[in-house]
């Protein structure tokens, strides 16, 4: 599924996001969605969500 599309992501979803501080490294976080912080229905570089463990990021892939 698309990560950029808002509708595709819900609380408890298990994802794959990009942390600001490594969208240059490309390296992704795995977690489960606990908020949803991107109000738009599409973000071209994936919707901003926060993990349970506090950590935020775009989502690139939805498991």
């Amino acid at each position: 599924m698309d990560g950029t599309i808002r509708k595709n992501i819900q609380v408890g979803t298990k994802v794959m996001v990009v942390q600001k501080q490594d969208q240059r490294s490309g390296k992704l976080t795995e977690g489960v969605v606990q908020r949803l912080l991107t109000n738009s229905a599409v973000h071209h570089r994936g919707i901003k969500v926060m993990l349970d463990g506090g950590i935020v990021g775009r989502v690139q892939q939805i498991k």
